[in-house]
């Protein structure tokens, strides 16, 4: 059976190798920040302790508005 993440592999590989040596660099030096950040990413499930915390914005933000904002909060 053939897995399509081997295809995939074998694009990027071929794709790297026709770069020229100092983008071939920049590719691993991004490669490696993806993993170190892959890495310090906590996985453990979302706890709803702040559940209703931010019923006071309710005013300022829609409930749109107010999700995008808390993912804008969660990433920083």
């Amino acid at each position: 059976m053939n897995d399509p993440r081997t295809s995939e592999i074998s694009e990027i590989q071929q794709l790297i190798e026709e770069l020229p040596p100092d983008l071939q660099r920049e590719v691993k030096d991004f490669v490696e920040f993806l993993f170190e950040k892959h890495l310090k990413r906590p996985k453990k499930d979302l706890q709803l302790k702040w559940r209703g915390a931010l019923r006071d914005m309710r005013a300022q933000y829609s409930s749109v508005e107010l999700q995008h904002k808390i993912s804008e909060w969660w990433g920083d």
